[in-house]
């Protein structure tokens, strides 16, 4: 666009002094060179216009392709590539966080500054493993195509529970690859916690899929080490977070009908675990004993909605449920149905109580006396463990298996849902001679099991969720609370209680009760997120090195809309640009020099 009032008042003048050299190249009185006067003029004038207005042309652009360098790239690849484009060709490094080390190749945090840097790209060719999910975004237009490193050595994937009750196994699985090009043989895969070898598995092969198990022994945040390799060799080594928090204190109501070693055992145990129980157990008619751990005593001779409402967890024997009266049966009954309180039965050899919650779905069948001894059990994540089964359950509807029998996969165990309650039926009558054999790993276990599969539901509390399993330093991390909207803003601090960062949310306008965030690490290590009247939430940053197998995945799914092929033409590029103004002024100065000159001549 030009200014209007400039234009027309220089086009004004050009033509006035177009008109005025003509007239006096016509007027002179030597004839000589007359046309020639006369084209220089014009050509003088056309100089001077075309300089301050140059016309415009279209110009086709180079194919815009440039390389970028990722972690692991091999220099063959490179040089591959320059040779095949020619030395002409641009290349850049991607590293978060600017170069670690000086380097004479650009380096870059964002693709934003390379679209920026090279308006005309059109194609970049990605050597090495490629760039993080979050940074995708900003290629707009720009296709990539990749030139990988070699197969990956070392852990390609792994699965653990990042968190885990007091008492519970850290459970680690995964596949360990070794390179094609080391000399077969077996490899260990090792799980280290305080320097200890805690568990490990061989792979003959040198590679597939492992599982290692651990139980932490105290609550807490640690970090433990899985590694790899030939015996002391190190082929691989990564770091296993886990958070080990205090089992929930439960309360437990224990009905007996007569004294017994199983509840005796179980109400001890519990107790030593810091659980409010309170036991009740039959003498004779109409007397009964009580004993209460870790709570104050109360009556509970008579099953109240009051009584009932103070347990999570009540355990009887199917004994005791026939003798109940109608009342206590039916506050029973209210209390698992409504109010969600989790019900145990331990079933005798003989046929269920009619009043036990959910029997239509659960049928006990008695096994031949003779098979009466210790059999195997299996449930998951179970140590070695055998049992006396005098019977096994048939299922139906909602019910679901426990604890099986681990040669003929029949139920000992089962749980259902009825109601707002859960309810657990077990056959197995002793499960204490497991702590007099010096077994209490497979006792907890157990006892673990039906709790959590019976315990009362926790009452709703807000909860984060992260939605990247492995967050790293530089890259944006999403964090969802899913609960009501704070009052007041999250606070992301470290492990030495150092504020860090304070998190706006926005909350989500199609599900109120889900709120997010963003965060950007800088750092990796432990960090913890703190919400006032909520309990803390801690999460672990990983270094940019740590378990590149999973992040090799990820990156090559997440790169999958962005990808081409080299051989793909890409389209032609032109745009509009004026012609050079030199030349204009060049004419200018040559036709006005000749005037001058032939005047002076």
């Amino acid at each position: 666009m030009f200014n209007q009032p400039i234009y027309y008042a220089l086009l004004a003048g050009c033509l006035l002094l177009a008109l005025g050299v003509s007239v006096a190249a016509w007027r002179r009185p030597n004839t000589r060179r007359r046309a020639v006067r006369l084209l220089a003029g014009w050509l003088a004038v056309a100089g001077l216009w075309l300089t301050a207005y140059p016309p415009h042309r279209t110009v086709a652009e180079p194919q815009a392709e440039a390389i970028l360098l990722t972690n692991g790239y091999q220099p063959d690849t490179l040089r591959a590539l320059l040779n095949r484009f020619g030395a002409h060709t641009r290349v850049w490094r991607f590293a978060l966080g600017g170069p670690r080390q000086p380097t004479d190749t650009p380096t870059i945090a964002s693709l934003t500054t390379l679209r920026e840097q090279m308006p005309a790209l059109r194609r970049l060719h990605l050597v090495g493993r490629g760039l993080p999910a979050a940074a995708l975004p900003a290629l707009g237009p720009v296709r990539l195509v990749p030139h990988g490193p070699p197969p990956y050595t070392g852990f390609q994937s792994t699965h653990w529970n990042h968190t885990l009750e007091l008492g519970q196994p850290l459970l680690l699985e995964g596949y360990f690859a070794a390179s094609t090009t080391r000399r077969p043989g077996p490899t260990w895969v090792r799980l280290q916690v305080a320097g200890a070898v805690r568990d490990s598995v061989q792979l003959p092969a040198g590679r597939g899929p492992f599982r290692l198990r651990y139980v932490p022994k105290t609550a807490g945040r640690l970090v433990a080490t899985i590694s790899a390799g030939p015996g002391r060799q190190l082929l691989a080594k990564e770091p296993v977070p886990v958070e080990v928090v205090a089992p929930r204190p439960l309360r437990v109501l224990l009905l007996a009908v007569t004294p017994s070693f199983e509840l005796k055992f179980l109400k001890n145990h519990l107790a030593a675990r810091q659980h409010a129980v309170a036991w009740r157990a039959g003498i004779s008619r109409g007397l009964t004993q009580t004993e209460f751990r870790n709570q104050s005593t109360a009556d509970i001779s008579r099953l109240t909605p009051a009584l009932l409402s103070r347990y999570d967890v009540l355990v009887t024997e199917a004994g005791v449920l026939p003798t109940l009266p109608a009342a206590e049966a039916q506050a029973l009954q209210a209390a698992q149905r409504t109010a969600g309180l989790g019900v145990i039965v331990l079933a005798e050899p003989a046929a269920l109580p009619a009043t036990v919650p959910g029997r239509p779905t659960v049928r006990l069948v008695l096994q031949n006396s003779s098979l009466n001894r210790p059999q195997r059990l299996n449930w998951p994540d179970a140590p070695a463990a055998t049992a006396i089964a005098p019977g096994t359950l048939t299922l139906s509807g909602t019910a679901r298996p426990l604890v099986t029998l681990a040669g003929s996969g029949a139920v000992v165990v089962a749980g259902q849902r009825v109601g707002l309650g859960n309810v657990v039926v077990s056959t197995l009558p002793e499960t204490y001679p497991w702590l007099l054999q010096n077994a209490p790993a497979t006792y907890e276990s157990y006892w673990s099991r039906l709790l959590s599969a019976a315990v009362r539901p926790a009452a709703p509390t807000a909860r984060w969720t992260l939605a990247d399993p492995w967050p790293r330093p530089q890259l944006p991390l999403s964090l969802r609370l899913t609960g009501a909207f704070p009052a007041q803003q999250p606070t992301v601090l470290g492990t030495t209680n150092a504020p860090l960062a304070r998190l706006p949310l926005h909350q989500d306008p199609a599900l109120p009760e889900w709120s997010t965030a963003t965060y950007w690490p800088t750092a990796p290590g432990w960090h913890q997120l703190q919400l006032a009247g909520q309990p803390t939430h801690w999460f672990y940053v990983f270094a940019s090195s740590d378990w590149q197998g999973p992040e090799l995945k990820r990156r090559i799914q997440s790169a999958i809309p962005w990808l081409t092929s080299a051989a793909e033409p890409l389209p032609a590029l032109q745009r509009t640009e004026p012609w050079p103004v030199k030349w204009f002024f060049a004419l200018f100065v040559l036709a006005a020099g000749f005037l001058w000159l032939e005047e002076k001549l």
